[in-house]
């Protein structure tokens, strides 16, 4: 008896689970879903690489990445660019389970034309456009439970100008090929054709609603993501297009800080019988512009901490995977952002998902680099892109191709297709109520938004390239931006190298020379510099600079710079730590209560601190958000270089300092260490120690001042002998002054004045050969280096480097790099092949100059200028700034620009100091 119960159940089961099934959407893949899932389908490519025979190839996938046809870059020229087609064919097999069901054949996406054919037949239209969904009713076409023939042929270059014109003459890597996941996808014959959604904050929740087949009523629920049901609606049908009008109560609302979701699911009915059912994930948010005022989400004004981001993969180009779009999101949210620009059209679907699920702030644009779509082809596509995109909560911004890529005929279609309304942008244009011009220079840009009517938001600005742009510059115009009420922030051009696997370069990975180097990351997300400059400049936890003095008391100004967190739902804690070369840190740990201060409030962390916190190094406090992820974590030195110096002064033993003459030197001998000092010049000529010489020499040389240290005179003071230049107000008002300690500790002091009223840099110069050397490791702020417009990101601490001959943007795309400058070094250690020597200094801000990364391949106007001192190895009171691709370092505002030193007169008293302490004994 309970035998055949079981049976029933089970049979009854069945039968459910089946009639659920038949009401849902089906669906067959008949690719793989993207990079790393794919399937082989046969393949002829007409010209190029790998052309003229029948092969196979991995599906979706960009057919150069497979060893096919001819790479291209969008500026080559077009008599150069690969016209190739690829011919495609798969077999495949519906189940009967199909029959009575209309059958959809979807691309998610084929660069560029595709004619489509089943068993032999045209399914449709050739379609044109790479980035859009497109799909074919062949229900027709279809045969049950026998082999089905998919023949699709690719034209990489379209026959429809203004399709190259917007997608393919591009400042971007242009491919060719089946990118996107292709699939069958099955419908009752009455079902859902779309629904379009609008939920407001105020719960208040209206879709257009279209129908195919004989249907009566909808019922609609939505369900939170734990599946608790927040509330129903039905409503009676009218015709085949609907308007689906209710309000739910309280909803929980969408915004970047807070990404809530809910499912709302539509089941339509023909009756009492269900015949299809379809669910969206949706976010209750209320976006409105408000005319000279800013963009409000939620009745809350927004700064958009944003990037433009290309969809792009080495080992795949375009081709991407839910993986891939998940990390990029998680990256730029590392980064403190809080808005993305899909330039230069739509991304794949599964980037705005994790945009809607992880929260971030989407501008979806129409392709359209400079050149746009005529009205016809703009019109099929716009209408593709809504069909596929229009619900996601995350995109609050429709833009309108770019940089001129604008066909304005479209701009009415935009209003008319979208339910919900969100602003139309002309990125680079004054258009709708932004000001959104790319890469004002900081002066210029500044002085016209702050005496401008519309809301500034430059769609792009401080644009990479190499090492430059991004982080440089941005800590000075998110000052001006924070502080102008009609600024609503901006988008950093852009998130990653677009450096792409090249099969016929043996697997080389090429950006196109400075084309594609444009990232804050690197083709595979590797970290530049610039990250983290960017992620403390844009931390929503803003903590005023504070130097830490005996009489600190543990309390710190901070300040809310979210939109909507208030900072008593984030974490805070400090470390105090003992640095050692060797070893473990010595640390302590506490926690600090989150203040209860809302957006933009300021107010006090109380750090209740051990009372031997002053015998600590370092302070560290770090800021997490309500997810537990790191926001930030600021470094507050607490000891003093002179205290390092004391230390390392210590209990160190003590010989004769001998002392001898030749016409030309002042020989120095001190136990094992002689020093060779040239007598005119008091430049350091030799070194040499009981493991023979270390080639530090030809030092100091000032840069951007005169090397005029005349009138070398010798004294011996106390144990100590001294080696001294002479001050002549006109002839040698820079001084130098050498002290050889008994303990072979020896001095340089040099006190000097720049040449110029403006300086790129100031500092002195010693020569090394960059061969012999093997690494250092130094006490200050690392471990990237720094740019006098790029001074944030880093922690102090002791940090050992190894050298690599690394350029940032370029093979091997390994980071940090070794070469360039560092702020506020205590002491550096230089490991060398045969032996170390150490250098200390008891002045604070000196930063350490290491060699001169190799020249990279500038713009014609030469606007980056990554510059660097002579000599190899420098101590330096000032550094150079670096540009972008389209600003001069002095462009990108106050941090770019030259120094400002006062020469007052030769004033000796107000020179600048660089004392450093030399340890050249081998001991160290």
């Amino acid at each position: 008896m309970f035998k055949s119960l079981n049976i029933y159940i089970t049979i009854f089961l069945f039968l459910i689970t089946a009639r659920l099934a038949a009401q849902q959407t089906e669906k067959m893949m008949l690719s793989g879903t993207g990079f790393g899932d794919t399937k082989n389908w046969d393949f002829f490519c007409t010209d190029g690489a790998n052309s003229g025979k029948w092969t196979s190839i991995a599906v979706p996938s960009n057919w150069e990445l497979q060893g096919f046809g001819k790479y291209n870059y969008g500026f080559n020229k077009e008599v150069n660019k690969g016209k190739e087609k690829g011919l495609y064919k798969y077999s495949f097999t519906v189940a009967d389970t199909w029959k009575n069901k209309k059958i959809n054949l979807v691309f998610d996406g084929v660069m560029t034309d595709a004619e489509v054919k089943i068993n032999g037949k045209v399914a449709g239209e050739i379609h044109q456009g790479s980035f859009y969904q497109f799909k074919y009713d062949v229900t027709e076409l279809i045969k049950f439970q026998e082999s089905n023939v998919l023949e699709v042929t690719v034209s990489k270059h379209s026959t429809n100008k203004s399709i190259n014109a917007a997608e393919r003459e591009a400042d971007y890597w242009i491919f060719g090929g089946i990118f996107r996941p292709v699939f069958l996808e099955a419908l009752p014959k009455q079902h859902i054709q779309q629904v379009s959604i609008d939920a407001k904050a105020d719960g208040s929740f209206s879709a257009k609603l279209l129908h195919q087949g004989e249907a009566q009523k909808l019922v609609l629920e939505v369900f939170d993501q734990s599946g608790e049901k927040l509330g129903k609606h039905q409503q009676s049908l009218s015709g085949n297009s609907n308007l689906i009008k209710t309000t739910f109560k309280a909803p929980k609302l969408w915004s970047a800080e807070f990404p809530n979701l809910y499912k709302a699911v539509f089941s339509l009915y023909d009756g009492s019988k269900l015949v299809h059912q379809i669910s969206k994930n949706i976010g209750f948010r209320t976006v409105e512009l408000r005319e000279r005022d800013g963009v409000y989400i939620n009745g809350v004004k927004i700064k958009f901490k944003g990037v433009n981001h290309h969809s792009f993969w080495p080992e795949s180009g375009r081709t991407t995977s839910k993986t891939i779009s998940i990390n990029d999101v998680k990256l730029i949210k590392e980064m403190n952002m809080n808005a993305i620009r899909m330039a230069h059209y739509p991304p794949d679907s599964h980037l705005l998902e994790a945009c809607d699920s992880l929260g971030l702030y989407v501008m979806n644009e129409l392709a359209g680099w400079h050149g746009h779509y005529d009205t016809p082809t703009g019109t099929k596509l716009l209408k593709e892109m809504f069909a596929r995109d229009e619900n996601h909560p995350s995109i609050i911004f429709w833009a309108n191709g770019n940089e001129g890529g604008h066909n304005t005929d479209l701009d009415a279609l935009f209003t008319q297709l979208d339910i919900q309304k969100r602003p139309v942008i002309h990125p680079w244009e004054i258009y709708g109520g932004f000001e959104t011009t790319h890469y004002r220079e900081y002066n210029y840009g500044i002085g016209n938004y702050d005496q401008g009517r519309n809301i500034v938001m430059p769609t792009e600005f401080l644009h990479g390239m190499f090492d430059g742009g991004h982080g440089a510059g941005l800590e000075d115009y998110w000052k001006a931006m924070w502080s102008n009420p009609l600024s609503a922030g901006g988008f950093l051009w852009d998130f990653a190298d677009q450096g792409v696997v090249r099969t016929d370069k043996n697997g080389i990975l090429d950006t196109d020379g400075n084309h594609g180097a444009d990232g804050i990351v690197g083709p595979h997300h590797e970290k530049e510099g610039s990250f983290y400059a960017i992620k403390e400049i844009w931390s929503p936890v803003f903590i005023e600079r504070r130097e830490i003095t005996p009489a600190f008391d543990g309390k710190l100004t901070v300040e809310n710079r979210y939109h909507i967190t208030n900072l008593n739902q984030c974490s805070f804690s400090f470390k105090l730590s003992r640095l050692a070369t060797q070893g473990e840190n010595t640390i302590k740990t506490g926690k600090i209560e989150a203040p209860n201060l809302k957006p933009l409030e300021k107010g006090l962390l109380q750090m209740l601190l051990p009372t031997d916190w002053n015998t600590f190094d370092v302070l560290y406090v770090t800021a997490k958000d309500v997810y537990g992820q790191e926001i930030f974590t600021w470094s507050f030195p607490i000891t003093r270089p002179e205290n390092t110096l004391k230390a390392a002064l210590a209990n160190l033993s003590k010989n004769k300092v001998e002392v001898q003459e030749n016409a030309n030197a002042f020989i120095l001998k001190v136990a094992d260490l002689q020093l060779s000092i040239n007598k005119t010049t008091g430049i350091l000529e030799q070194v040499q120690n009981q493991k023979g010489i270390i080639p530090f020499n030809n030092g100091p040389f000032i840069q951007e001042g005169a090397t005029n240290f005349k009138n070398f005179s010798l004294k011996q003071d106390g144990d100590n002998i001294i080696i001294s230049s002479s001050f002549d107000k006109k002839e040698s008002f820079n001084t130098l002054q050498w002290t050889i300690y008994p303990s072979g500790m020896v001095k340089m002091q040099v006190k000097y004045f720049p040449e110029s009223y403006f300086t790129k840099y100031v500092g002195v110069n010693f020569s090394f050969p960059e061969e012999q050397i093997k690494g250092v490791e130094f006490m200050g702020f690392g471990p990237y280096r720094v740019w006098k417009n790029r001074m944030k990101g880093n922690q102090f601490g002791i940090w050992k480097k190894d050298y690599n001959d690394n350029s940032t943007g370029e093979i091997p795309f390994e980071y940090p790099e070794f070469k360039g400058y560092y702020a506020n070094m205590y002491w550096c250690k230089f490991i060398t092949k045969k032996q170390s020597f150490k250098v200390y200094t008891d002045k604070e801000d000196i930063f350490l100059r290491l060699f001169t990364p190799k020249k990279q391949k500038d713009t014609t106007w030469e606007n980056m200028q990554m510059t660097f001192p002579s000599g190899d190895i420098s101590f330096m009171n000032g550094i150079a700034a670096i540009g972008t691709k389209t600003q001069k370092p002095e462009t990108t505002g106050p941090m770019g620009m030259k120094h400002i030193y006062y020469d007052f007169e030769k004033e000796p008293k107000r020179a600048l100091d660089m004392t450093l302490y030399f340890d050249f004994t081998g001991k160290n």
